[in-house]
C-alpha cells in the first residue's frame, strides 16, 4: 500500500490548525441535541440531576473531547486501522457467541473484570471502515455488479448473523442497512437494487415465522395490532402513543408530562425519551429537535461529498447513515410505525455506550473534513 497527501500548509506539523478546521457549528448542533436530552432526562427524574440527567452531561462532556481527538488523526491512520479494526470487533462477537456474559435473556457483552464491553458496538464502527477501505480500491464498474460483491456481503452478513444469535434484532438491522446503504453509495446497479428489495420482502414472513425468537415475533405481531394485548407485549408501544398524543401542539409545559412523570411510560429514559419529550413540548418540540438531528445528517453528508478520497466520501457517509438510522427507527418506533427493538435516540437518550459509538463515528467524519484534501491510494481492493 502506498499513500500520498495534497494538504494546506503545515496542516500535518501543527494540530492548532487541524482544530480550526473542525465544523464548530456541527459541534454546537451536538451539544444542543445533548443538551436537550439531559433537560428531558432532569425532568423525568422529578426535577433531580440524578440518576440520569448528570452522568448524561459527563458522558457527553468526556465523548466530545474524545471525538475532537479523534477528529486530529490523519485519515490515513483511520485506513491502515480499518481491517483490524473489523477483525477485532469480529472477534470479539465470536467471543461472545462463545463465553459471553447472559443478561435478561440476551448474550451480548463480555465481562472483561474492569469493563463490560458491548463489541457489537466496535462493529458498527468496523463495519463501516472495512467497507469504506474495500471499496477505495475497487473500480467503478465492479461496485456496480461483478464478484467482488460476494466480500461486502460476507463483510455485512458475518457480523450480523452473530449479532443476531444474541440475540439483538436492532443492532443486526442497524449494521444491515448501514452496509447496505453503503454499498448502493458505491455503485451498486440499481437492478440488483431492485431485486434485493423484492427479495428481502418475500422473505420477512418466513423470517418472522421461523427464524426470529418467540419474544422478536411478538413484538413484529403487537407492532400490527398493539391493542390485542394492552397491559402485556402492547403496553410500551400503546403508552408511547398516548403520550405522543396527549402533547398536542404545545406540549403540557415542561415537567408537567403524566405519562412520564407518573411512570406509566416504560424505558422514558432511554428507548421512549422522544415521547416523554412530545408529551411536554408537543409536536413544536419535537420538530425542533428533528430539524437539529437533520442540521447533523445534512453537514455530515456535504462533509462526504467534499472529501478527496473515495475512503473518505463512504466513510463520512457510512457513519452518517448509521446515525439517520438511530433516528428513523427509534422516531417510527415511538410513533408505532416500527416494532419496539429496543433502538435509542443517539444524543437525546440516556446510555453511554450508543453516545461513545456516535461520537466516535462524528470524529471519523470531522476527521475527514479535516484532511478532506487527502489522498489516499491503494493498490487493491483485497483483504490483504
Amino acid at each position: 500500500m502506498t499513500v500520498s497527501a495534497l494538504t494546506r500548509p503545515g496542516e500535518r506539523e501543527r494540530p492548532l490548525i487541524k482544530l480550526s478546521e473542525i465544523d464548530w457549528f456541527f459541534c454546537l448542533v451536538l451539544c444542543l441535541i445533548s443538551g436537550a436530552g439531559a433537560l428531558m432526562l432532569f425532568s423525568i427524574a422529578g426535577s433531580s440531576w440524578t440518576p440520569w440527567a448528570a452522568p448524561h452531561l459527563i458522558r457527553f462532556g468526556l465523548c466530545f473531547l474524545l471525538m475532537v481527538v479523534l477528529a486530529i488523526i490523519d485519515i490515513r491512520v483511520w485506513f491502515a486501522l480499518a481491517y483490524p479494526i473489523y477483525g477485532v470487533g469480529l472477534l470479539l462477537l465470536v467471543a461472545v457467541a462463545a463465553v459471553g456474559e447472559v443478561s435478561m435473556g440476551a448474550q451480548r457483552w463480555l465481562d472483561l473484570g474492569f469493563v463490560r464491553l458491548q463489541p457489537s458496538e466496535i462493529m458498527k464502527i468496523g463495519l463501516v471502515l472495512a467497507l469504506g477501505r474495500f471499496y477505495h480500491g475497487v473500480s467503478g464498474q465492479s461496485a456496480r455488479l461483478s464478484w467482488w460483491l460476494l466480500v461486502p456481503a460476507i463483510l455485512i452478513g458475518a457480523p450480523v448473523v452473530l449479532v443476531l444469535h444474541q440475540p439483538d434484532l436492532g443492532t443486526a438491522m442497524l449494521l444491515a442497512l448501514t452496509g447496505a446503504g453503503m454499498v448502493i453509495l458505491a455503485g451498486l446497479s440499481w437492478r440488483i437494487i431492485v431485486a434485493a428489495v423484492a427479495a428481502a420482502a418475500a422473505a420477512i414472513p418466513p423470517i418472522v415465522m421461523f427464524v426470529l425468537h418467540e419474544y422478536q415475533r411478538q413484538r413484529v405481531l403487537n407492532f400490527l395490532n398493539p391493542e390485542s394485548d394492552p397491559s402485556g407485549s402492547g403496553y410500551h408501544a400503546l403508552q408511547s402513543k398516548i403520550a405522543l398524543g396527549s402533547g398536542g401542539l404545545l406540549g403540557k409545559g415542561y415537567g408537567l408530562g403524566s405519562q412520564s412523570q407518573l411512570n406509566f411510560l416504560p424505558e422514558k429514559q432511554t428507548d421512549f425519551i422522544f415521547a416523554a419529550l412530545a408529551e411536554e413540548f408537543g409536536f413544536v418540540g419535537c420538530v425542533s429537535v428533528l430539524l437539529l438531528y437533520a442540521a447533523v445528517i445534512f453537514m455530515a453528508l456535504r462533509t462526504a461529498y467534499i472529501a478527496h478520497s473515495h475512503f473518505g466520501r463512504l466513510s463520512a457517509a457510512g457513519m452518517t447513515i448509521t446515525f439517520t438510522l438511530y433516528v428513523m427507527i427509534n422516531g417510527a418506533m415511538t410513533m408505532g410505525l416500527a416494532p419496539v427493538v429496543g433502538v435509542p435516540m443517539p444524543l437525546l437518550s440516556y446510555g453511554g455506550t450508543v453516545m461513545l459509538t456516535v461520537m466516535i463515528g462524528f470524529g471519523l467524519v470531522q476527521s475527514v473534513r479535516i484532511h478532506r484534501y487527502a489522498e489516499v491510494t491503494s493498490g487493491k481492493g483485497s483483504l490483504v
